[in-house]
């Protein structure tokens, strides 16, 4: 079955995690995607090591990066030295018939190699040209490089405002906003592309880390512009109990999802076998509970801690609370549920089968798939200027003036 978004040709001048993390999502949705590389590479190529632990996997001796390929898979490579104009005119040809050009390589950089929007919509003036930087276009800091960890993390409120008062402020998990953000890039483009199939108009599609990290937050952002900054957390002091988590007996949290609690109260209060709390007028209502809120987190507290996880799960499970297990990632990958919707695909890569997170969004008539491992470096480079109307001469001296691999 064809891909939903077969015929759609993207070129991504992408390194690292955020552009790629987009392009990867049209390249599994049916997109023929080519990486724009340096001859030196994408450098998260080498990267071998996230938070102080090893991101490679064995198979049968070679090296695998399951994190490279999992934003990778399905592209094609070309490298190519952009600093030489025989490179720049290699990537304008492939720009003429090109439906959307990628980035997010810093601004004067793209200036320097002649890869703006402007310089790109001379060539064709129909393109999406999607651009992401750290902090915007404009204002003081437009031209501060950035990773997602302080652009986005800590810039954009998310580090100051999770965790509890006095605690040292949460870090992100490698890559985990620049993911995100890239569903807004997607988002983007695709709907400047939809308004060009109307008015064939290209244009550019402008993303930050910065600006989506505040519309992730944007509940406690939109509460600090209009009214008082929200407070941080305080598990001891929550207002509502029934939104909180709970460590039990086995030293493993429960999350409690109650956001409406007062249809769950009854039957809250049968899964830890308390009825007498029902109609205990201290914490009969939802108001009652907000006002006797630490005396009640003491008594959960206590009852949860008496208990292993399993045990509660089961009572949670039969009286039809909102909860979860706090789960690790491996726990995850193993989780029934998960399993059952296919969120875990297997990759046919070389050196045998990898494992892979699939695409988070699930078509009826058109699935996601993947079609192949991500590209060693210039893979496609002598195929790409095959179909551009280079001969083998021409390859063979591109070579030989090292602007191709």
């Amino acid at each position: 079955m064809a891909g939903l978004l077969e015929g759609l040709k993207v070129l991504s001048m992408e390194l690292m995690e955020a552009i790629p993390s987009a392009s990867v999502w049209l390249a599994d949705w049916g997109a023929d995607v080519t990486k724009i590389e340096p001859l030196t590479g994408d450098q998260f190529r080498g990267t071998r090591r996230i938070q102080g632990a090893s991101v490679y996997l064995t198979i049968d001796g070679a090296n695998v990066n399951p994190r490279f390929e999992l934003i990778n898979r399905g592209k094609k490579s070309i490298a190519i030295d952009l600093k030489q104009q025989a490179g720049r005119d290699v990537v304008y040809k492939m720009v003429k018939s090109a439906d959307i050009f990628l980035t997010n390589n810093e601004d004067k950089a793209l200036q320097n190699l002649k890869m703006t929007y402007e310089d790109l919509k001379k060539v064709n003036p129909r393109i999406i040209y999607g651009f992401l930087n750290a902090v915007g276009r404009k204002g003081p800091d437009k031209d501060m490089p950035g990773y997602d960890r302080v652009s986005a993390w800590a810039r954009a409120g998310y580090q100051y405002i999770i965790g509890e008062e006095g605690d040292t402020p949460p870090t992100q998990r490698g890559g985990m906003m620049d993911r995100a953000v890239a569903a807004h890039v997607v988002s983007g483009v695709l709907a400047a592309l939809w308004h060009r199939e109307k008015t064939g108009e290209g244009q550019r599609v402008d993303c930050s880390l910065f600006q989506s990290g505040v519309w992730i937050l944007s509940g406690d952002i939109q509460v600090a512009l209009v009214a008082n900054e929200l407070p941080k957390d305080n598990r001891k002091r929550v207002a509502n109990p029934l939104w909180s988590s709970y460590r039990c007996g086995d030293d493993r949290w429960l999350c409690l999802g109650m956001l409406r609690p007062d249809p769950f109260w009854p039957g809250f209060c049968k899964a830890i076998e308390k009825p007498e709390l029902t109609n205990d007028e201290r914490f009969n209502s939802m108001e009652a509970r907000r006002i006797n809120n630490a005396e009640l987190i003491e008594i959960l507290d206590e009852t949860f801690a008496s208990q292993p996880i399993a045990y509660w799960e089961e009572r949670c499970r039969a009286n039809n609370l909102i909860w979860a297990r706090v789960q690790s990632p491996t726990e995850v990958t193993e989780d029934p549920q998960a399993l059952a919707n296919n969120f875990f695909v297997d990759l046919n890569h070389p050196d045998g089968k990898v494992p892979m997170v699939a695409s988070p969004v699930n078509f009826s008539n058109n699935p996601a798939t993947i079609k192949g491992p991500a590209p060693e470096i210039g893979q496609n480079t002598e195929e790409i200027l095959l179909e551009l109307g280079y001969g083998w001469e021409d390859i063979a001296g591109l070579k030989e003036k090292v602007v191709i691999l």
